[in-house]
């Protein structure tokens, strides 16, 4: 049946936010990062329960900037213990901080992970992680006319003393992302929507404030519910 479906055009690809009515909501699980929350969703023909990971959500950074010519962006490699595995990444963090708006916690992460500062910021795409489980939201910025950050370095220990930072050309980034060399699906993204960006001639940025409904923190265009305090 899919092979004869209509042919749809670029303006139909356009998700929905049009949440189903919840009847009752539990947190099942707390963690340290996020919660676990089961919900009965009444979805009209049915009231089904779903759970999933109740996450504040993340900004990442694309920093970048040309060197000899050449556009380079800034990756770290660490450890990440869930996959058992060391992850080439952008610069992240999660949105924790109550009241914090997205740009603003980019900065702070862009300082704190590898102690840049940028001059220019524009939207490069949104995403959750994983929609049906894990429907962490992120945004990733596009960070340039970079410089160090004033001041001492970052003073990183735990997890971040082991971290490996090296200036990367986006296109060897973008060619290790289509070998299957890199896992990290936001460092994925970023790379894959930069390239392409560029390639437009960077038309396709958006701005750095644009709104973010899919967050729900954020659906008014301000920080809202529990994460605020």
């Amino acid at each position: 049946m899919a092979f004869d479906a209509p042919i749809g055009t670029a303006a139909l690809l356009r998700d929905e936010i049009a949440p189903k009515p919840v009847v009752a909501s539990d947190v099942v699980w707390q963690g340290l990062v996020f919660d676990v929350r089961r919900d009965r969703v009444d979805l009209g023909a049915e009231v089904v329960t779903r759970d999933y990971a109740d996450h504040p959500g993340a900004v990442l950074i694309l920093a970048l900037r040309e060197i000899d010519g050449v556009d380079h962006i800034v990756m770290i490699r660490q450890y990440r213990h869930a996959c058992g595995s060391y992850l080439w990444e952008l610069p992240a963090g999660l949105l924790d901080i109550p009241g914090e708006p997205p740009r603003d916690a980019a900065e702070r992460e862009l300082r704190e992970e590898v102690d840049l500062v940028a001059g220019r910021w524009d939207l490069l795409i949104d995403a959750y992680a994983s929609a049906g489980v894990f429907p962490e939201a992120y945004r990733v910025f596009l960070a340039r006319d970079l410089a160090p950050a004033p001041g001492e370095p970052h003073a990183r220990t735990g997890e971040e003393a082991d971290l490996t930072v090296r200036w990367v050309s986006l296109d060897d980034a973008y060619a290790a992302a289509l070998a299957g060399q890199l896992h990290n699906p936001g460092a994925l993204l970023g790379i894959l929507a930069a390239w392409g960006a560029r390639a437009q001639g960077w038309s396709t940025l958006r701005p750095d404030d644009a709104p973010w409904p899919e967050h729900p923190a954020y659906r008014d265009g301000h920080r809202t519910g529990p994460q605020a305090g």
